[in-house]
């Protein structure tokens, strides 16, 4: 992800400390309360890595088998595939069958580029139905889908935005990734738009990056956390950043969160398995979760044995 990149240099001056939780976000989740046990997935972002073959894909592995691979060392994937392409039920059926080796995965899949960047929202009626077509046949290995929109989709904006979330089904929980600056600077467009996730029951991205750290706004208008991380290649500040959003998903948990999916991405994603491995075993020791954590082929690699 090239998203938030500063330069090395620029990065000794990166202040990466999480913002306070607004009081939005305390409310939302003190209002969904405990009783429901927090659901708990990490991952990445694409399973067709080749610079993993031979780190956590065994040797040789083909391109067609990288997913076979991908579903033994995570529980859900952030797929950016359908971003790129409208795949229809039966290449989607196939996917969903190679998961099937691992029960507890989830396909967490991106809204098409044709609806949210080129037709911005609007007469995309026609896209979406293919793109709901497509992604309802994972079944139960479907997770949330998420809307990314563009850096220069303004606040302006908002009338189209109300209308495409307000047309969606409600039955699959969707996440909105807001980019363009003027919705985090301008207190009434923050307001408005979080207001209207709130009221449809829209879940709100946190992307942690590196040189947008306005896109780190900390609005839950639902007791669920969709958090994209963007590291450095394994730069130490990485791991203290990771240390710090377990510390806050532990506080978000007493107040009443009911789940966090976590997904890893680097500008460089050969490193993303080790991050996210050092994630997951954070989440194991202070949650007291068992979750899935990436085997290394080479010993050496994994960095918590």
């Amino acid at each position: 992800m090239e998203f938030g990149r500063v330069t090395d240099e620029e990065l000794n001056f990166v202040d990466f400390t999480l913002p306070p939780d607004p009081k939005f976000t305390v409310e939302t989740l003190q209002a969904a309360g405990t009783a429901v046990p927090l659901q708990v997935r990490a991952g990445c972002a694409k399973w067709g890595r080749k610079e993993w073959v031979g780190k956590i894909y065994p040797a040789k592995t083909k391109d067609a088998n990288f997913l076979d691979e991908y579903v033994k060392h995570f529980n859900c994937i952030e797929l950016n595939a359908t971003f790129y392409q409208t795949y229809g039920p039966a290449t989607i059926s196939k996917w969903k069958e190679k998961a099937d080796a691992n029960p507890d995965f989830k396909f967490c899949p991106k809204f098409s580029q044709s609806i949210s960047h080129i037709r911005r929202l609007k007469n995309a009626e026609d896209i979406t139905t293919s793109y709901y077509e497509g992604v309802m046949a994972f079944g139960d290995k479907l997770g949330p889908l998420f809307l990314q929109l563009s850096d220069n989709y303004t606040p302006k904006s908002l009338p189209e935005l109300t209308a495409y979330l307000e047309s969606l089904p409600t039955d699959v929980p969707v996440f909105v990734e807001l980019r363009h600056k003027e919705w985090f600077s301008v207190p009434a467009n923050k307001e408005a738009v979080f207001n209207l996730f709130k009221r449809l029951n829209i879940g709100s991205i946190l992307t942690d990056a590196s040189g947008r750290r306005d896109c780190l706004h900390m609005m839950l208008p639902t007791p669920h956390a969709f958090i994209r991380f963007v590291g450095n290649s394994l730069h130490p500040t990485d791991y203290s950043r990771c240390d710090d959003w377990v510390d806050r998903i532990i506080q978000w948990k007493e107040l009443g969160l009911q789940s966090v999916w976590f997904f890893m991405h680097q500008h460089d994603e050969r490193y993303s398995p080790e991050l996210c491995d050092y994630v997951i075993n954070k989440l194991n020791q202070r949650l007291g979760t068992s979750l899935m954590r990436p085997q290394f082929i080479t010993k050496d690699e994994g960095l918590f044995g």
